[in-house]
């Protein structure tokens, strides 16, 4: 169906939490420039931002390709109206850990910049899956859990592109041919080497397939087809052997090696796949045919066509056996252009280990017991916030010229939360120094933050995150295990394995929780996690068994996977769930994991100076 309306066009990329995240408008503009000379073309990031020099977005299959790594990422070109964000240039961002500035997703964007025209004092983002406040008097945004705020702020940058006429609800492309000549630069002299390079593969393989057995074939037949594993040391390839001629071809293999073979008899048709002995040429002129077959794999077995190489598919963080960046461009532009291409399946995420009888199960050393519970009643009754606010600050009586980080008002001037909130004893205009970080605020606001967060008796500067006291979290009620057990991770081929398995069920929800009242949902639990048996990994293991006793590993919020709301996600501590492999980034090896998650409890207050000897 199309619709004749001006449309403000966006391209988005799908990143790792099944989120679409916007290209900037110069991007934008760049793609939309190559979409009109060449619709099933590729266009080179890096010649509009030299940040994304290693991005090349492929239009015919809607790919965005990593040429360093071999990622691939779906991409979409999304339509919104003129007088929305993109359309005027208007950014909305907010400050991460770094200082730096992240823009937001463009729907939270428009929805943001709607609110603000419209004068609304705040904005709940619950409606589009996230537990965030903003708040356009102090342009910040609080998570409505951890109370935690970030600064935001909007700018204006150049306006998405603008297109007039037939605009289709879903995009489709159809078959354009290129023009012009192609660029110099380096990014687009590997584009077209890569394209040389399939070329050149196909060549060869249909001099060796087809050299010497012209006329062999029968108008029917059997195909058998011999596969080799994806764990060949080469290009792996498809060698077909006609059983009904009379000859067995050898099997074909780039770089030499033995592989391992499965036969698979299927009926072969010359109306699919005509066994001619003379292939079309692989000139340019005939890269764009639009009759040439393809085929799509349903399972590991299957039936592939005379001279279709199969590239190894190059997951996010593996590696393939050959140069990621030759296997995925390879099969980008020979999908572009008509050719049937056939990629080996990707190794599947090893999760858990070998079975494992209970008698194996060990304790983990220099830790006492195998388990911990936590109950609706372990979270410490409320302290007076006045007492804890002026435990942790000194009263400051000449005031510095600069701004309260949690109200926006000078320090000079009254607190932001004057009449809006009272407290016996601490007066609007009062100013106080925090003792470790020395950063100041007005008195009044700290007790305002203290409210709304768990009133565990703990203070965490707003602005360098120094925590005050022992920090407590809202995770609902559970059961955390924690063992040894006899296998090896990735990595780590002298230690054993500390496996911790989290459990917690579904229940309701407490007046710390979003929701109070309302069910929550526990899914994928009991959840398996990884640690090597070693100094360090033990390490982290008492620091988790720490974080979990403060109910600081898992919270009540909105999966950013799933978008479900009111259901149990992780708080900010990475752990690892895949145990033998790394598929999915949530495995091993991993050099910098203890390192990274020593961090992250540091950051949540559970630091090595926690740790007894």
């Amino acid at each position: 169906m199309l619709l004749n309306l001006a449309r403000v066009v966006v391209w988005e990329w799908l990143n790792e939490h099944g989120r679409w995240r916007p290209y900037t408008a110069a991007v934008c503009h760049h793609i939309e420039n190559v979409l009109k000379g060449d619709a099933r073309g590729s266009v080179v990031l890096g010649q509009v931002d030299g940040q994304l020099s290693p991005y090349i977005i492929d239009l015919q299959s809607m790919h965005q390709f990593r040429q360093d790594t071999g990622t691939m990422r779906p991409v979409q070109r999304n339509f919104y109206e003129p007088s929305s964000a993109p359309g005027k240039g208007v950014v909305w961002e907010w400050e991460n850990d770094n200082g730096s500035w992240t823009p937001y997703d463009m729907e939270i964007c428009v929805t943001i910049q709607n609110a603000y025209e419209k004068q609304h004092p705040w904005l709940d983002l619950t409606s589009l899956g996230f537990c965030y406040l903003i708040d356009f008097n102090s342009m910040c945004q609080t998570n409505r859990q951890s109370q935690r705020k970030r600064r935001l702020r909007r700018r204006m940058d150049l306006a998405y592109p603008l297109i007039m006429g037939s605009i289709p609800k879903s995009q489709s492309w159809p078959v354009g041919a290129s023009s012009g000549q192609p660029c110099s630069c380096q990014q687009c002299i590997l584009v077209n080497s890569t394209r040389a390079a399939s070329n050149a593969i196909l060549a060869s393989q249909r001099r060796k397939l087809y050299g010497g057995t012209a006329g062999n074939t029968g108008a029917a037949g059997t195909l058998s087809v011999v596969r080799q594993s994806n764990t060949f040391a080469g290009t792996s390839l498809w060698s077909p052997t006609s059983a009904s001629s009379g000859t067995n071809n050898n099997n074909i293999s780039v770089g030499g090696g033995q592989a391992k073979a499965e036969q698979v008899q299927l009926p072969l048709s010359t109306a699919n796949f005509p066994c001619s002995p003379v292939m079309p040429s692989l000139s340019s002129n005939n890269l764009n045919r639009p009759g040439t077959q393809r085929i799509s794999m349903g399972s590991a077995r299957g039936a592939i066509p005379p001279g279709v190489p199969a590239l190894p598919v190059k997951n996010l963080t593996g590696s393939g056996p050959v140069h990621p960046a030759l296997a995925g461009m390879t099969g980008i532009l020979m999908c572009a252009a008509g050719l049937p291409v056939c990629l080996t399946r990707a190794p599947k995420p090893i999760l858990h280990p070998p079975p494992i009888n209970k008698s194996d199960m060990k304790p983990v050393p220099g830790i006492n017991g195998m388990r911990r519970k936590t109950k609706k009643k372990h979270l410490r009754r409320g302290k007076n916030p006045e007492d804890v606010v002026r435990r942790y600050t000194e009263k400051i009586k000449v005031l510095p010229d600069e701004d309260c980080t949690i109200c926006m008002e000078r320090l000079v001037m009254s607190s932001g939360y004057e009449g809006i909130l009272q407290h016996k004893g601490i007066k609007p205009e009062l100013v106080g120094k925090l003792g470790k970080c020395g950063h100041m605020y007005h008195l009044l606001c700290l007790v305002a933050m203290y409210n709304n967060g768990n009133k565990d008796g703990s203070l965490q500067c707003p602005t360098c995150k120094t925590i005050y006291g022992e920090k407590t979290g809202t995770q609902p009620p559970g059961k955390m295990e924690y063992h040894v057990i006899p296998h090896c991770l990735p990595g780590y081929p002298d230690s054993k394995t500390i496996r911790i398995v989290y459990d917690i069920p579904a229940g309701i929800q407490t007046n710390e929780h979003p929701n109070p009242g309302k069910k929550f949902s526990a899914r994928g639990f009991p959840r398996h996690c990884y640690l090597p048996d070693n100094e360090k990994g033990r390490k982290v293991l008492k620091l988790l068994i720490m974080a979990w006793d403060r109910r600081l590993i898992f919270t009540i919020g909105t999966s950013s996977t799933t978008g479900e709301s009111d259901t149990v996600v992780w708080n900010e501590i990475h752990h690892k769930t895949e145990f033998g492999s790394n598929l999915t980034g949530h495995g091993y090896p991993d050099p910098n994991y203890l390192d990274n998650v020593l961090t992250e409890l540091s950051a949540q207050g559970v630091g090595e100076d926690n740790l007894k000897d």
